[in-house]
C-alpha cells in the first residue's frame, strides 16, 4: 500500500499524568483537538472509562460536545460509548442531539466492554442487574441504529417511540463498532457497519490482522455501508529523533508494564524516571515483549512503522493513541505525525477533506 492516501484519527483517552488533575486532562483534550484540526486529522475520537484515576474521559458524549464546539471542521466522536451501560434510545437521542448542533461532524463508536472493572460495572447498572452483554449487545446495536435513523420495524414493541432532535439524514452520526476480538468484527460484518480494531491494547502481532480479515471476509452490505471499512488504532509516539521518541514513550511503556503486573490505577510518570526503569537490565526484555506494539521514533521511523502496521491490517484508515507525560510533547507528536503523512487542514467537514499521502 505504498503511495496511498491515509485517513488519520486522533484517539484520546484524556490521560491524567502524575501530579495533574482530571480537569486539566479534559481541558488538554479540547486543546489537543484544536491542534488536530489545525494539523489536518480527519477525526477526533474520545474514550469512555470509569472509576480510574489515570483516565478522565468518563462521559464521552459531554466531551464530544465541548470539542465540537471548540473546533469547526474535524469530525468528533466516541471510541467508544460502552453501550451495555445505557439504553439504545438514550444513546440515539444523545447522538441525534449532537448531530443537530454539529451536522455531518459526529461519529458514534460503540464498544461492548465495560470500560471499567466488574464492580464499577455493577455500580453503573445499579439498582438494575447487569446486562447479559453477550446476548443483548447485538439487539442493542440494532435498536440504536433503528432509533438513530427512525427505522424501527413495525413489529418491534417500541415501534411508536422516536428519538428526539431534528438531525437531517445526511447529518446523522456514522456508527462504528469497536473491539479487539473476532466477536465485534463478525457483528460489524453481519450488520454492515465500519469496524475499528484496538491494536493499541497490545495483543499478539498476528491476532489483529486475522480479526480484520474475518471482518472483510464476512462483511454483508447494508443500507449504511456498501463495502468493508476498517480502521486500526495504533499506539504511536513521534519526536524529532528516535532517541527522544523513546524517551517520550517510556512513560507509557512503564504504565503498560505496571498494569500488566496488577498495579492499581497507575499514572503516567515523568520520563526521566520511567526511562531508567524500562531500560533496567532486569526489565528491558519484559518491557519490550509487553510493549512490542508501540511505534516510537522520528517522523521517518514512525511513518514507516505506521504504514507497515496498516498494510498488515489491509487498511489506510488509522487511529493514533499517544499518551505522554507532558502535554506539549503529545501535541508535538501529533503534529509531527501529521507532517510525516503530509496532512493538510480541511476546508470542509468530510473525512475525505483531511487526508495525507505517504509512500513506502
Amino acid at each position: 500500500m505504498t503511495d496511498q492516501t491515509y485517513v488519520l484519527t486522533v484517539v484520546d483517552q484524556s490521560p491524567i499524568p502524575e501530579g495533574a488533575t482530571p480537569g486539566e486532562a479534559l481541558r488538554n483534550s479540547v486543546r489537543l483537538a484544536q491542534v488536530a484540526e489545525q494539523s489536518g486529522y480527519a477525526r477526533y475520537w474520545v474514550t469512555e472509562h470509569h472509576s480510574t484515576n489515570s483516565l478522565a474521559g468518563s462521559a464521552p458524549e459531554i466531551l464530544i460536545g465541548q470539542i465540537a464546539g471548540a473546533t469547526s471542521r474535524i469530525r468528533v466522536g466516541s471510541a467508544g460509548v460502552m453501550l451495555s451501560h445505557y439504553s439504545a434510545l438514550k444513546v440515539a437521542e444523545v447522538f441525534r442531539m449532537l448531530a443537530t448542533f454539529f451536522p455531518g461532524r459526529i461519529d458514534l463508536g460503540i464498544g461492548r466492554a465495560p470500560g471499567s472493572d466488574q464492580k464499577t460495572a455493577q455500580a453503573l447498572a445499579f439498582p438494575k442487574p447487569m446486562a447479559d452483554v453477550y446476548h443483548t449487545f447485538p439487539e442493542q446495536v440494532s435498536d440504536t441504529l433503528a432509533y438513530l435513523h427512525d427505522l424501527m420495524p413495525e413489529d418491534h414493541p417500541f415501534h411508536s417511540i422516536h428519538a428526539q432532535a431534528e438531525a437531517t439524514p445526511e447529518g446523522l452520526p456514522e456508527v462504528w463498532l469497536l473491539g479487539s476480538s473476532d466477536y465485534s468484527a463478525q457483528l460489524a460484518a453481519q450488520m454492515g457497519l465500519p469496524f475499528a480494531f484496538a491494536d493499541f491494547f497490545g495483543r499478539s502481532e498476528d491476532w489483529g490482522p486475522k480479526v480484520a480479515a474475518v471482518y472483510r471476509e464476512q462483511f454483508q452490505p447494508s443500507d449504511f455501508l456498501a463495502a468493508p471499512k476498517a480502521n486500526v488504532t495504533l499506539q504511536v509516539f513521534c519526536a524529532p529523533t528516535d532517541e527522544e521518541a523513546e524517551y517520550v514513550a517510556s512513560s507509557t511503556r512503564l504504565l503498560t508494564l505496571r498494569r500488566r503486573m496488577g498495579h492499581p490505577n497507575p499514572r503516567l510518570i515523568h520520563p526521566d524516571v520511567a526511562l531508567k526503569q524500562v531500560q533496567h537490565p532486569d526489565l528491558m526484555g519484559y518491557v519490550g515483549q509487553m510493549t512490542s506494539h508501540v511505534i516510537a521514533g522520528s517522523p521517518a521511523t514512525v511513518r514507516a512503522g505506521v504504514i507497515a502496521a496498516a498494510e498488515r491490517y489491509g487498511t489506510t484508515d488509522v487511529g493514533i493513541v499517544g499518551n505522554c507525560f507532558f502535554h506539549e510533547q503529545r501535541e508535538r507528536s501529533y503534529r509531527l505525525i501529521a507532517e510525516a503523512f503530509g496532512l493538510s487542514a480541511a476546508a470542509g467537514t468530510g473525512v475525505g477533506d483531511a487526508v495525507g499521502q505517504a509512500g513506502g
